[in-house]
């Protein structure tokens, strides 16, 4: 089937149309700058054709109706009509308790999206105004919800219960969520398959970008996962802090009279490696600057990789043993070292890279040890991917 998948933000809406059995991707691209002054980047990775133009985007239907435009353009379209677009499948941020899987968009499902705007009012209110967009502009096309959460439902009560007065989960929904639950659920799936496909497999996924998590997983299904009510939970990312003492909060506000929103700015963009470092939030960067002698850009990555390790080795615990380590997203698919530096003090649990097999990028491929007992697994995510299979299978139904 002909999948356009949708990820819309408040001001940005990406794109990528293709095809959900083969995987060929006709166009990808990108729409910036929505309700200021509107710019389309539109690329036919086929013909190596990109296309740029300024579009006026007051909203995210003008936004929908370029790439629409561009998709059955003459010169640098790849259909000749909309009609021949089978279904569109949106990635929507949080799903919170309500959905353990993706589902067709009805009434009911945008009722759903929208009571959970509490747990992402950055994310969800975005995601909807692309939805709606879509349906306003392409009425007759199936349309689907991807939820970014749903892969971590399957978590138990003692991984997802925080310590704090019960009244709150019940009241509020206050609990773990976990967030690039597409790519865990992708890439922990290749995973099981390039482990034989065993009746039963422990396997850690490392998304390593500027926003980053890991989540255990046992028989293809999640049973923790690091990020937690929202992506600012677990380790030290591009900008953003992860797991910190709630204290150090508390005693910031009271000497510099931060008010909750000036403070969790700073521990959103102003934290994780750029705030130790000083330099940047691109790793890139931060490898650069250590190579000459930076000690506070050292000292980020080894904080990182330290973090890191320590959530491997714990979820190791967590499920009883571990068979494949799997690193992916920008950092992991594409650092060598960083990804040595991590596994580099594991060899008690067995785990042995392989140096030379190591010195790739974005490729899928076992980067372990032939005597390594716990397989290293470079695997590129495909989060689109994931969301148009998904698409095509609830339409067909």
């Amino acid at each position: 089937m002909k999948i356009l998948v949708i990820n819309a933000g408040s001001s940005s809406l990406k794109y990528q149309f293709m095809d959900s059995d083969t995987h060929e991707v006709f166009a990808k691209g990108l729409c910036e700058r929505i309700g200021i002054d509107g710019r389309l980047t539109h690329k036919v990775p086929a013909k190596d054709q990109k296309f740029e133009a300024e579009i006026p985007m007051p909203t995210h239907g003008e936004a929908i109706q370029s790439v629409l435009d561009a998709l059955t353009s003459p010169e640098h379209g790849v259909v000749k009509d909309v009609s021949e677009i089978d279904a569109v499948g949106h990635r929507v941020l949080h799903g919170g308790m309500a959905f353990t899987e993706s589902c067709i968009i009805d009434d009911a499902c945008i009722a759903a999206i929208e009571e959970c705007i509490p747990l992402g009012p950055l994310h969800n209110p975005a995601n909807l105004m692309g939805i709606r967009a879509c349906q306003a502009i392409m009425p007759n096309t199936p349309q689907v919800a991807v939820f970014d959460t749903a892969f971590h439902m399957s978590m138990p009560e003692k991984a997802y219960t925080y310590a704090i007065p019960y009244e709150y989960y019940e009241k509020d929904k206050v609990r773990r969520y976990g967030f690039h639950g597409t790519s865990h659920r992708y890439v922990s799936a290749r995973a099981i398959d390039m482990l034989g496909n065993p009746a039963h497999s422990k396997v850690i996924t490392c998304h390593l970008g500027n926003g980053s998590s890991l989540a255990a997983v046992v028989d293809g299904k999640c049973v923790d996962t690091t990020m937690g009510l929202g992506p600012l939970a677990g380790f030290a990312m591009g900008t953003r802090s992860g797991d910190i003492d709630a204290t150090i909060m508390e005693y910031l506000m009271g000497r510099y009279g931060y008010d909750i929103k000036e403070m969790l700015n700073i521990l959103n963009k102003k934290s994780g490696v750029l705030g130790i470092s000083g330099v940047s939030s691109d790793f890139r960067d931060l490898e650069a600057a250590a190579k000459e002698g930076n000690h506070r850009a050292q000292l980020a990555l080894d904080v990182f990789e330290y973090q890191v390790r320590k959530f491997i080795g714990s979820y190791a615990a967590a499920m009883g043993g571990v068979d494949a380590i799997v690193f992916t997203a920008g950092v992991g698919e594409n650092s060598a070292s960083m990804r040595q530096n991590i596994v580099a003090g594991l060899e008690y649990m067995g785990v042995k890279m392989d140096p030379e097999a190591n010195n790739v990028r974005g490729k899928e491929t076992v980067i372990s040890a032939a005597d390594s007992k716990v397989k290293i697994l470079l695997i590129p995510t495909d989060e689109e991917l994931m969301i148009a299979q998904d698409t095509a299978e609830l339409v067909k139904k």
